[in-house]
């Protein structure tokens, strides 16, 4: 009789030490893999290109003056079209040339002007083309010859300038941020070295922002495309 009350109680016993120790281990387990997924190590990577512009925007402004408004809107119209003239026998397009209304002043009616005082002109224009063209070079040889249009009797304002663009960042995009993710894990392998360790998957990452500037100051058509990446890789043991 007490043998049958012993044999429940002792499987009882080795069932409970059982479930411990598997509990133990699971337990033990994760809190290892928890630490585990606590090791790891935060990098920066850095892609930088230099690219050439594909789109050049030269805005051209020049001015006029006369005494009456008609004689000043056939000064506008012949210089204009002398500007005009010289786009298209550069080799630019109709469809790349366009122009804006001129903007006329009373120089009369200005309040801080002295009505007493003589002016050689009354009426005063400003008039503006816009070059917007993918012809990159072609543009920069305008560039070049723009004094053949003073030459032509044509003032250039002050304003008149050219900006360059580059629009095909989307093409170099997936092989610059390969790039930066590739110099951020061999930062990563650098770090995991001197550590002892190794480097993992990656646990997080930022892309970052891409940024185009001008590459210098004497070379505004040639552009520096950069993107820094952050990436956190965890790190195993070795």
């Amino acid at each position: 009789m007490r043998d049958e009350r012993v044999s429940p109680a002792l499987a009882l016993g080795v069932c409970l030490a059982i479930g411990l120790i598997v509990a133990g281990y699971l337990v033990g387990d994760a809190l290892l893999k928890a630490r585990s997924a606590e090791r790891f190590v935060t990098v920066k990577g850095l892609s930088e290109r230099i690219v050439e512009a594909d789109l050049a925007i030269w805005n051209i402004s020049f001015r006029d003056a006369a005494n009456d408004l008609e004689g000043l809107q056939q000064l506008v119209d012949a210089n204009k079209a002398k500007v005009h003239n010289f786009l298209l026998e550069m080799g630019f397009e109709e469809a790349e040339i366009s122009s804006m209304p001129p903007q006329i002043t009373d120089v009369k009616s200005l309040p801080y002007m002295d009505p007493s005082r003589d002016r050689e002109f009354r009426y005063t224009a400003v008039t503006r083309l816009t070059l917007r063209s993918a012809k990159v070079p072609l543009v920069k040889k305008a560039l070049e010859r723009a004094g053949e249009l003073v030459s032509m009797g044509i003032a250039l304002a002050e304003d008149s300038a050219t900006e360059f663009s580059f629009t095909k960042l989307n093409d170099i995009k997936p092989e610059m941020i390969a790039e930066a993710t590739k110099n951020a894990r061999e930062a990563a392998e650098q770090f995991a070295r001197d550590s002892g360790s190794r480097v993992g998957a990656i646990r997080r990452a930022n892309q970052g922002y891409f940024t185009i500037s001008d590459r210098d100051r004497g070379s505004p058509d040639y552009k520096s495309v950069r993107v820094v990446t952050t990436v956190e890789f965890f790190l195993t043991s070795p």
